[in-house]
């Protein structure tokens, strides 16, 4: 009997825990390690810190609906991995042992790396967890009845700008519902080279499309920008020239701000050389699975991608929900190869399929694969993104409490778009 540890409770954690689970025989098993006792639909919390959703909507609790399944679950935060021994050590002092394991816990937000910034201490605010996400909705009420400058953004070596450009837009939205927008200037601050670069080069007209509608909605933009740091309703913040040079110096007034953080590896992977590059993110090969302990993957936000081209201020790159379940569609099958003595053969389309969602509207792009070169390289906007967002919170929701991978419709409707979560074999 194999023993199939998933290290995290998201996205990538109960995919994999689910698409594992139906890859193997009964008699293995399966574990689930989590931090938190609960999933959380993260695409959802803009939505949350405006309070257009709860975090009860939002979240379901993994142990009974993994039972269900015949999957183990333990709440309790990874202290240490030890791959050496093929087990991990719990916050608690309890151990864990694996044969093979799936690392899919996040990341670790660097709050620390920029002095002032972050719910914890800071000043600003965060979306990235729907805790955070929650306390900043305490917060936009607050603002709301005392309305002033806002600053929205992502700072240098984040990897994730998608949720930044919803938050800003989502926030106009709602203030225009509340007749307040007329009192509130807006700035959006990024690292990235250009609006709509989003880590991944751009896709489609994202550029076109997203300074349209930051234009539209009279939210002025930097880019190129590091935040030196942040202070008590002043972000101090650099913008470069394409060419690493200073540019200007700013000093940005606010009465509310959110700014997505750069993410390194959890403490618990960290500094294992062969495991993790220099910021803790898993090292992984074509089938998800790490050169020196091979019978460790790592799928998600955890995984370590190189950034894809040179940038005047670190720019990371993106894992998009759709590119984080071909890595765990591949890692389930590989490791039924591996179990049965087989070699691991499927690998990760990463293709990515993306609803940005802005309150009222919103745009999508697919971009086959999510990084370029690319076979489909396709963006639209519409109030069509935005039913779909609602619409595809609904039906993941459903499918995390049914425990269904992909449902046969999901499985038809992506084939005719020719949209597929793992590479095509060649023969030959």
């Amino acid at each position: 009997m194999a023993h199939v540890v998933v290290l995290g409770g998201g996205l990538g954690g109960v995919s994999a825990a689910y698409e594992v689970r139906q890859a193997l025989r009964k008699e293995h098993k399966v574990t689930v390690v989590s931090k938190n006792s609960f999933f959380q639909f993260t695409p959802s919390n803009p939505w949350v810190a405006v309070k257009w959703r709860t975090k009860k909507a939002i979240t379901v609790e993994l142990e009974p609906v993994l039972k269900r399944h015949g999957i183990d679950f333990i709440c309790n935060p990874a202290a240490k991995l030890l791959p050496e021994e093929n087990r991990i050590v719990l916050e608690d002092g309890a151990d864990v042992s694996y044969d093979y394991l799936i690392i899919a816990t996040g990341p670790e937000l660097a709050f620390d790396e920029i002095e002032g910034l972050g719910p914890h201490g800071g000043y600003t605010q965060s979306v990235c967890d729907v805790d955070h996400a929650v306390s900043a909705s305490e917060t936009w009420d607050k603002f709301c009845a005392d309305p002033g400058p806002i600053v929205c953004g992502a700072v240098q070596g984040a990897s994730c700008y998608g949720p930044a450009y919803e938050f800003a837009l989502i926030m106009d939205t709602d203030l225009r519902k509340r007749k307040i927008r007329d009192k509130v200037p807006m700035t959006f601050v990024t690292a990235e080279p250009y609006v709509g670069h989003l880590g991944l080069g751009g896709v489609g007209d994202t550029k076109g499309l997203l300074e349209s509608g930051l234009r539209e909605r009279h939210i002025r933009w930097i880019c190129n920008a590091k935040v030196a740091k942040v202070e008590d309703g002043t972000m101090h913040v650099v913008e470069h020239n394409d060419d690493g040079s200073v540019k200007k110096e700013h000093e940005l007034p606010f009465k509310y701000s959110m700014m997505l953080p750069a993410f390194r590896g959890i403490g618990a992977v960290r500094d294992i050389e062969g495991l993790v590059n220099p910021r803790g993110f898993i090292v992984v090969d074509k089938h998800q699975r790490n050169p020196k302990y091979p019978n460790v993957f790592g799928v998600g936000v955890c995984i370590a991608i190189a950034p894809l081209e040179a940038t005047a201020v670190p720019v990371g790159v993106p894992k998009t929900g759709y590119m984080i379940e071909s890595m765990v569609t591949a890692t389930a099958l590989n490791i039924g190869e591996i179990i049965a003595g087989q070699q691991p053969t499927h690998e990760a389309s990463w293709n990515a399929i993306c609803l940005a969602d802005f309150g009222d509207t919103g745009i999508a792009f697919v971009a086959l694969p999510q990084n370029p070169p690319r076979n489909v390289n396709w963006s639209s906007s519409g109030r069509w993104v935005h039913l779909a967002k609602i619409a595809f919170e609904k039906y993941f929701l459903r499918k995390v409490r049914k425990g269904s991978t992909e449902p046969y419709y999901e499985k038809v409707v992506l084939q005719l778009l020719d949209i597929g979560k793992l590479k095509e074999k060649v023969l030959g």
